[in-house]
């Protein structure tokens, strides 16, 4: 790949011009414009190379320019930079190389293409990052085994913003928010489709872990998982304005899972939400049985959704992944506290027949302070009126009603 430094100052008289008219950090900012060309073989070194560079506070990759990226791009520690994508980041379908050389988390086994990193960067452009996922929907149909970088991974990030950025075709999650603060997504669209009989699976639209003050907003997702999903110490979150299509939901969690480790999931507020062809719409999960985690999930609002054929409209799961019995004995250590479903309408898929709303709380006080307010969902006509159920939960709110005597187990 070639890199061109382009200045914008293309004259010696306008130069000595804004030396007098501009401070010299304005100076610098004007002139530090690198534009990226294709190299016809791996761009990624190049990519890097003007990430790195103080001198590139912009690195622009042209409209038309699309960058073949065939090894890791590790972009941590970028400070006050600017990536203007009007092309195309590809990522080579090589899935042999990225499953002995991207870079992995702990974390549910994750790996990823990407990690974005440092303090005060901002991603856009109108162009896309295309991870070539059907060729891990393929193999991962045949060996579940396969491993599946993440699209784009923002990493011990203080002050990042994505913006006007296409992603598609993520191999499975698409954005990883892991460690970072002040962190926003705007008008971002996502596919994740596949081509083939072979679902494109758990390409879950964002994740956020131990992060802080996100925002996620005016975008639209088509995909095979969560839309958004809240993953362990996710604080300070906002969703607002997210058109969803064909995705597990905006889900808290799940949380709980490992041994030894406490979850929070603290301060969210999903808004203003159409859920479409989904399994879940508004949910929150948390394993019980023996041997798992603890932890918190509290102050949650799911306010405004507008749901059309979806599996499960509304659902608190304390016992995911774990059987009825095992629940009773051995309580979800994950606690729910101060949680609104509020202003959610639309259809159910039926497939739940006529239930439209599930809130399934552990016994022995895990859940406190559900509020269902203006609720109206319906379920396909065939079914009946529209049936509510919940276990081991005091709810309060208008729509109360609608769930009756929840159930008692132990």
């Amino acid at each position: 790949m070639r890199l061109q430094r382009v200045s914008v100052v293309s004259a010696l008289g306008l130069l000595a011009l804004l030396a007098k008219a501009a401070p010299p950090s304005l100076i610098a900012r004007a002139s530090g414009s690198c534009t990226l060309a294709t190299s016809g073989s791996d761009d990624a070194s190049a990519f890097m190379e003007a990430a790195a560079d103080p001198s590139c506070l912009t690195v622009t990759i042209p409209a038309g320019t699309t960058l073949s990226i065939q090894s890791k791009l590790n972009m941590t520690g970028t400070s006050n930079k600017r990536f203007n994508v009007e092309g195309t980041v590809k990522f080579n379908p090589d899935i042999d190389y990225w499953a002995d050389n991207a870079f992995s988390f702990d974390f549910q086994d994750q790996v990823a293409f990407w990690l974005l990193g440092g303090k005060n960067v901002i991603l856009e452009g109108g162009g896309t990052l295309d991870g070539s996922g059907q060729a891990w929907y393929d193999a991962f149909a045949k060996h579940s085994s396969t491993i599946r970088p993440i699209l784009l991974t923002i990493f011990q990030a203080i002050n990042v913003t994505v913006r006007n950025i296409r992603m598609i075709n993520g191999p499975e999650w698409i954005n990883f928010v892991n460690e970072g603060q002040d962190i926003t997504f705007r008008n971002v669209t996502i596919s994740a489709v596949s081509t083939s009989k072979n679902a494109a699976k758990n390409t879950d639209g964002w994740d956020i872990f131990r992060s802080d003050n996100v925002v996620i907003a005016d975008s639209t997702i088509d995909n095979g998982d969560d839309c958004v999903s809240f993953k362990p110490n996710a604080t300070n979150i906002l969703v607002s304005n997210l058109s969803c299509n064909g995705s597990h939901g905006i889900s808290v969690g799940s949380l709980g899972q490992y041994a030894g480790e406490y979850d929070i999931v603290q301060n969210v507020l999903a808004t203003n939400v159409r859920m479409s062809n989904a399994q879940n719409g508004a949910r929150i999960k948390a394993w019980a049985g023996k041997g798992v985690g603890a932890g918190l999930v509290k102050n949650i609002t799911f306010d405004g959704f507008v749901e059309s054929n979806v599996d499960n409209p509304v659902v608190i799961d304390q016992c995911y992944m774990t059987s009825a019995d095992d629940c009773a004995k051995y309580p979800s250590n994950t606690y729910i506290q101060d949680v609104w479903f509020t202003n959610i309408t639309g259809t159910s898929s039926g497939k739940e027949k006529a239930t439209v709303a599930s809130l399934s709380c552990s016994p022995d006080g895990r859940c406190s302070n559900v509020n269902v307010d203006d609720i109206n969902i319906t379920p396909p006509s065939k079914y009946g009126d529209a049936k509510f159920s919940c276990q081991n939960v005091e709810l309060t709110g208008d729509a109360a009603s609608l769930f009756g005597t929840c159930e008692t187990t132990s």
